[in-house]
């Protein structure tokens, strides 16, 4: 198999011009086409079409803002393993629509191991954690039971920033 990026169960080939776009808007997501043809050694016509493309295929999901948390005052991280007592479909549908309506739950992933779900949480501090432990994650459905992790620092957060804190 070619290397690539996976869309459903088909892989998307991108050659060494789609990469270097990529390399570039994970950066810098707001850099023009022009600066962009300029970066990576196509003409802008060529290049909009590609970034066109890879935007259309999925490849590029979209562009955001990234914000620091610490400014915001949400600098307490913790990772939360949940055990479910039901781990049919149906079951992890409603965990996982459940999970989604709880904003300061940053990700949720399914897990092979253990327990069922890891979490990371982010909020202001251990108080403001504890409230949400209690009243939003303890509740969610299906939870058998949780434990918590709490992060004493991000290492590495940003995969696209080598000097993340």
């Amino acid at each position: 198999m070619k290397s690539g990026v996976w869309l459903a169960d088909q892989p998307f080939d991108l050659d060494p011009f789609d990469r270097k776009i990529l390399d570039v808007i994970a950066v810098d997501g707001r850099i023009t086409v022009t600066e962009l043809a300029g970066r990576i050694g196509l003409s802008k016509s060529p290049t909009q079409a590609r970034l066109r493309r890879l935007e259309e295929t999925g490849v590029v999901k979209g562009y955001r803002a990234l914000f620091d948390p610490i400014q915001l005052g949400r600098d307490h991280v913790a990772f939360v393993e949940v055990k479910l007592t039901d781990t049919r479909e149906a079951a992890l549908a409603a965990f996982n629509a459940a999970v989604r309506r709880i904003p300061e739950i940053e990700q949720c992933h399914l897990i092979a191991g253990a327990f069922d779900y890891l979490l990371k949480v982010r909020t202001s501090g251990m108080t403001s954690y504890r409230i949400v432990l209690a009243e939003h994650i303890s509740t969610l459905p299906h939870v058998a039971n949780t434990s918590t992790y709490v992060a004493m620092q991000a290492v590495k957060e940003d995969v696209t920033d080598p000097q993340s804190p």
